[in-house]
């Protein structure tokens, strides 16, 4: 099976990774933070690391300010739901991902918030100019998808936050298909917060995530537990990052994203570089088919997710029959359905293949040419 759906999830994972995850259940074992006997303070050495790496990546102003959550859900409905109050209002894009869009329909829909959606122009980009119309005295947070899982276009991000900056509004970045792949840091990006999961861009294992707090960030808890720490008090520790991990972290995970982003950061241009080259030669061999649309303006920055329709079958049919022939891809609606409707494809959804850092030229070719088959005895 060639795999082409690393905008859910990066698969193959360097091999290093899950050697390093066997290695904390097989030598390690002990509960981090929990004990003083040396498995435990093995085991917290390895977060540590993993949590300087990312501090150091993404410009947390120290390692306490990187969050380990279990996915980019997670660490997005912790931001969400920890900074907003009765009576605020929020700013989101037209791309968000219902990681972001069902927790603010849930408040809006009990009456706690209210939500305005920024419109992009004609090429899908979100100007100033929309984010000033959007801002008023009741604008509490600002969320940004980085780039689009659907159609892959990048969001001037860098650009819209000095905008939110000089009204004093928070800026949320979904850095979901970013991270690992793009420059992406809370000074890269004016941004306040960053979340983003650890089994995508970075090559960590499933159920990692990260928020990256910015300072004087300090959303409320959405979790409450144990911790290892000030276990006389029925409190809340208040300092990072205790304030947020409540329960046994997942040294396993921590430990193999810690391997997976080492590698990633560490080669992060090059992977940016050749992921782009890949979705470019798929997106020129689509647009020389009859019949497909592909989404996404040519003219805007993109990541390496290619989504397209045929008009002669339904995507998910189309998927189904490219999986006979070998190649894994997702369709529907990517649970993005607000970029749909803008896009005209709610009823329909689309086909996507997103490239990783195995994927090759004869992958994308032979997929090409597998389309070219299954459209032709339509």
């Amino acid at each position: 099976m060639i795999y082409l759906d690393n905008a859910a999830t990066s698969f193959p994972k360097p091999s290093m990774v899950a050697k390093a995850m066997a290695g904390t259940l097989n030598k390690i074992g002990g509960n981090p933070g929990r004990a003083g006997h040396s498995l435990s303070l093995c085991g917290g050495r390895v977060i540590q690391r993993c949590r300087e790496l990312l501090a150091q990546a993404f410009g947390a102003p120290a390692p306490e300010q990187v969050i380990f959550t279990s996915g980019c859900t997670e660490a997005l409905n912790l931001a969400i739901r920890g900074m907003l109050c009765q009576g605020d209002e929020v700013i989101v894009s037209h791309a968000e991902h219902n990681a972001v869009m069902r927790p603010l329909h849930l408040l809006e829909r009990n009456g706690q918030i209210r939500v305005r959606v920024l419109e992009p122009n004609s090429l899908g980009v979100i100007t100033r100019e929309s984010v000033c119309a959007a801002i008023t005295p009741r604008t509490a947070l600002c969320i940004l998808c980085h780039a689009s899982n659907v159609t892959g276009v990048v969001q001037p991000v860098k650009e819209l936050s000095p905008v939110l900056r000089a009204s004093g509004i928070p800026l949320l970045v979904d850095a979901a298909q970013t991270a690992g792949v793009l420059p992406v840091s809370l000074q890269e990006l004016g941004a306040d917060m960053i979340a983003m999961p650890g089994h995508k861009g970075l090559l960590g294992p499933h159920g990692t995530g990260v928020l990256v707090l910015g300072r004087g960030m300090l959303p409320r808890p959405i979790v409450t537990g144990g911790t290892g720490s000030q276990s006389e008090s029925l409190d809340q520790p208040v300092q990072l990052p205790d304030r947020y991990e409540s329960g046994t972290p997942n040294l396993p995970g921590i430990a193999g994203l810690l391997t997976g982003a080492r590698f990633a950061l560490a080669h992060r241009d090059e992977i940016q570089a050749y992921e782009d080259g890949l979705a470019q030669r798929l997106r020129a061999g689509l647009n020389r088919m009859r019949g497909v649309r592909v989404l996404g303006h040519p003219g805007t920055p993109k990541v390496g997710v290619v989504s397209f329709i045929p008009a002669a079958m339904d995507p998910g049919e189309l998927a189904d029959a490219l999986a006979d022939a070998g190649y894994a891809l997702r369709a529907g609606l990517h649970c993005a359905p607000a970029v749909h409707r803008w896009l005209g494809t709610l009823h329909t959804g689309a086909c996507r293949a997103s490239m990783g850092i195995y994927n090759t030229e004869d992958d994308v070719d032979g997929l090409l040419d597998a389309m070219e088959k299954i459209l032709s005895r339509r």
